[in-house]
């Protein structure tokens, strides 16, 4: 293995029996709250711009900006954690996410609610702080089932910000969304500070030299980018089915409301809820055959989901298929990526998200393309394309040392 510039190779100690489940749930739910305010705009978009007259340009901006501020916020933040106290830097995180979801409640004007979303989103990366975090503090035999606990938050906080955003809206106006959110993110950076153990900062690099070391782990670590590009088209393929999905469920033959589309949504949670199950298999030595299954259930999902063009029955089955390979996916790459470098998981964490995240920009942006020019049919091959990608990425993998 090629030695980088990440800093000294200096070994970190994990709890010889992993963070008690206390407080692996409290860091679940803390970084599902982290999450849900990058979300919490989208169903309300159409109320934003009717009290604060925007136009439907800046109106989108919105979304645009809390996946802009999360990117930069991967990139620039995440590595932090590798060279200062992690638990200071994740409750500094959380406590700055309060501030600038209150500053969005207050704002009197769309560039300032912008402003506010986008350095929301930049500092809601101090989930994927508390997941590296996880990552440490977990003993090898548990790591992989440790950190589908605190992915879990995430992914539910995803998913579950567009419904708990309609029923507060309805209580008292959109505004009410971001101040019960601030109220409870300020909460839960108070709770990490006491819940959370400290663990020795481990390497010694200045910021420039930190940011060139996140891209110097990428170029010398053969299996952290063959894993990022796996992961990179997994979530790329199952964008494609969020994307999609509502213009198939808003048109003929079904002519569903935002709200209803909002709900179904909510299937997704059965992929979460499987996370646990295929973590300990990684835990138990069965990494590669689990990403393995994965990958073939994301192609065998879009297979099912090409019969639900005119059937909601097979449209459940296909995003739970869907759903549970892409977790499976997430989980065991993981699994694999932080056991590379004890020293530099924050930034491995950083590069490995930054690339997962960009497909499924990617993936959004294709399925919007292709919806337009071949309707579910093309949507449905793409989505398969792109999970075929993740496959043939998983075959070709030669078969790492700690994983047999």
């Amino acid at each position: 293995m090629t030695q980088t510039n990440a800093g000294p190779r200096t070994r970190v100690e994990p709890q010889e029996s992993g963070p008690r489940r206390s407080l692996l749930l409290l860091m679940a739910a803390a970084t599902g709250l982290s999450c849900a305010g990058n979300y919490v705009a989208q169903p309300l978009l159409d109320l934003i711009s009717r009290e604060l007259h925007l136009g439907s340009v800046l109106a989108g901006l919105l979304v645009t900006a809390s996946q802009a501020g999360y990117a930069l916020g991967l990139m620039l933040l995440v590595p932090l954690g590798d060279v200062v106290d992690r638990r200071r830097l994740a409750v500094t995180l959380f406590t700055a996410t309060a501030v600038f979801l209150t500053a969005s409640a207050l704002a009197p004007n769309g560039p300032l609610l912008l402003a506010g979303t986008v350095l929301t989103a930049l500092t809601s990366v101090g989930a994927q702080v508390v997941v590296a975090h996880t990552a440490a503090l977990a003993s090898e035999r548990s790591r992989g089932s440790a950190v589908a606990t605190v992915m879990s938050g995430i992914l539910l906080g995803g998913l579950l910000a567009r419904t708990a955003a309609g029923g507060l809206t309805g209580l008292g106006g959109w505004r009410t969304v971001y101040w019960v959110l601030a109220a409870l993110m300020a909460t839960a950076a108070v709770a990490l500070h006491r819940a959370l153990p400290r663990l020795p900062v481990v390497a010694a690099l200045r910021y420039p030299a930190l940011l060139r070391s996140t891209l110097a782990l990428l170029r010398d670590e053969p299996l952290l980018r063959r894993r990022a590009v796996l992961s990179a088209f997994s979530l790329a393929s199952y964008s494609v089915q969020l994307t999609a999905l509502t213009f198939l469920l808003s048109g003929e033959p079904f002519g569903w409301s935002p709200p209803a589309i909002g709900l179904f949504g909510l299937v997704g949670a059965v992929g979460v809820l499987t996370m646990t199950f295929t973590a300990r298999l990684g835990d138990r030595g069965h990494v590669r055959q689990v990403t393995g299954g994965a990958t073939a259930l994301l192609i065998t999902g879009w297979l099912v989901l090409l019969a639900g063009e005119r059937s909601v029955a097979w449209l459940v089955v296909g995003v739970v298929v869907l759903n549970i390979g892409q977790q499976a996916v997430l989980n065991s790459s993981q699994t694999v990526i932080y056991a590379l470098r004890p020293e530099a998981r924050s930034r491995i964490n950083s590069a490995f998200m930054t690339c997962f995240f960009l497909g499924g920009a990617l993936g959004s942006a294709l399925a919007s393309l292709v919806w337009a020019a071949a309707g579910w049919p093309g949507v449905c091959a793409l989505g398969a394309l792109l999970a075929a990608g993740s496959f043939l990425t998983w075959a070709t993998e030669r078969r790492p040392a700690h994983t047999r």
